[in-house]
């Protein structure tokens, strides 16, 4: 790179992890310094996928609640944001990017001195007869939220078949009760929501069955059937059919790696890209990669997993811009945290699940309790159920999850933040946590878990 040139970085991808990257080297680099171009092949920069399912069901009243920065704004602060532009090559060994214009077909390479990789993640949708029927959406851009919405708003029948009961099922599953929709979820697993051990999942079931929605677990999808002008009419399983006028994928999400893959970039067991602490493509001192197209390292079990969490993706663009631009900064890893809602009822975990804790080799007791949200005698005291997993002989805290009413849900950042410091469940018993009657009992359901696992702990001792 010659000195009379200005040094160009490149972004692929124009949401959460990309326009923090593009942002962030922009407040330590001027536009006489550094020429930002990135590139997006949606309609929409910056927005909120995590606010999909309310806008969905009516919470959020207009998508543009969900734009935190429109492309305009971003070109204001001399970010050259090229909508539905589409990058369709990476050329590592020339410092270039092709692209694809999707409105008018026009190709172009630009070269880069620095890349960011920020492709974001694709919904899985499984390879069966019918699952590209219209009426069938996943939700993972605003694009798919508008044109869910459209397909709401022309539909004559009620009746909506979710597929998966992770988060995103959970969640459109509410979205389309509050519509007005009849609900069927059609769920791989014993219970809803794999992120729980299944006796917590259990609370989740029972609450969405109180929800009128209609659970069948244990249930693998065959085929989606058709009917007139190839609409979606019901999903089948092996041994049933569910009348389907609408139809919504939350399987879960890969990392959308086609690009590096393409381009020789390492890839993890899970697909997404592996990058050193600040965020680096691992062995390409030019290249950085954020958000939910890479690989993350567990701080519990030790082992990279993918976690595709809006949370992590602007973290991820903060450490990528502050590098990039001239700064130092690193991303540790995660310890798997993450809140959820069906109706009144929250729902938390963070840290290992039983499997997680086994798969890893760890030996350790499991304890669950009931509790209060506030005093017993306070009114509006909600119940909530705690389980918590230790380590045998160290008493080192491995994970919490929390299902319970109003208050439940963020309690877990306690655990969150407990686990980070890598504290024990001793430690624990005397944390200094706030109280009065409208917050919490006087033993706080965190601190009477961490109570009972220290005697688990124990007793287990030899």
């Amino acid at each position: 790179m010659s000195m009379s040139r200005m040094e160009r970085l490149v972004v692929i991808g124009g949401d959460a992890a990309g326009m923090s990257a593009a942002s962030q080297a922009r407040r330590m680099r001027g536009p006489d310094e550094l020429e930002i171009v990135a590139f997006e092949r949606g309609h929409f920069s910056s927005y909120s996928a995590c606010g999909i399912p309310y806008w969905v069901g009516g919470d959020v009243p207009e998508r543009d609640r969900l734009i935190a920065r429109s492309p305009a704004e971003h070109r204001e602060r001399a970010i050259d944001l090229r909508m539905r532009t589409e990058v369709t090559e990476i050329d590592v060994a020339g410092g270039r990017v092709r692209s694809l214009d999707l409105e008018t077909g026009a190709e172009e390479w630009t070269s880069y001195d620095k890349l960011v990789i920020a492709t974001g993640a694709r919904p899985i949708r499984p390879d069966l007869p019918g699952v590209d029927a219209r009426g069938v959406h996943g939700v993972q851009t605003l694009d798919d939220g508008q044109a869910l919405l459209d397909t709401l708003a022309t539909t004559v029948g009620r009746r909506a078949v979710v597929v998966g009961a992770g988060y995103i099922g959970v969640e459109m599953a509410e979205a389309l009760i509050n519509r007005g929709y009849e609900v069927t979820v059609v769920n791989r697993g014993k219970e809803p929501m794999s992120t729980l051990d299944p006796d917590m999942g259990r609370l989740v079931h029972t609450a969405m069955e109180n929800l009128g929605i209609t659970m069948v677990n244990d249930a693998e999808i065959t085929k989606l059937l058709t009917g007139d002008a190839g609409r979606v009419r019901a999903v089948a399983t092996e041994d049933a059919e569910y009348p389907a006028d609408v139809v919504v994928l939350g399987i879960g999400v890969r990392p959308e790696t086609t690009l590096a893959r393409a381009a020789g970039l390492p890839l993890g067991d899970h697909g997404g890209l592996l990058t050193d602490l600040a965020m680096r493509v691992r062995g390409h001192e030019n290249i950085w990669a954020g958000g939910d197209c890479v690989e993350v390292l567990d701080l519990i079990s030790g082992r990279e997993r993918h976690i595709a969490l809006g949370t992590h993706a602007n973290k991820h663009g903060q450490v990528i811009g502050s590098n990039v631009g001239g700064g130092y900064a690193t991303f540790p890893g995660v310890v798997g945290t993450a809140v959820s809602k069906v109706c009144d009822l929250e729902i938390a975990r963070t840290g290992l699940r039983e499997k997680d804790a086994h798969r890893a080799g760890l030996r350790f007791e499991a304890v669950t309790i009931e509790s209060t949200s506030r005093a017993g005698y306070y009114p509006d005291a909600d119940l909530m159920t705690v389980k918590m997993l230790a380590e045998r002989r160290t008493g080192r805290l491995l994970g919490v999850q929390i299902v319970g009413g109003e208050g439940a849900a963020k309690r877990v950042d306690i655990a969150a933040v407990a686990l980070t410091a890598g504290m024990t469940v001793e430690q624990m018993t005397s944390l200094d946590l706030g109280y009065a009657p409208p917050f919490s009992p006087v033993w706080d359901p965190i601190l009477v878990a961490a109570r009972k696992a220290v005697t688990a702990v124990r007793r287990s001792a030899p």
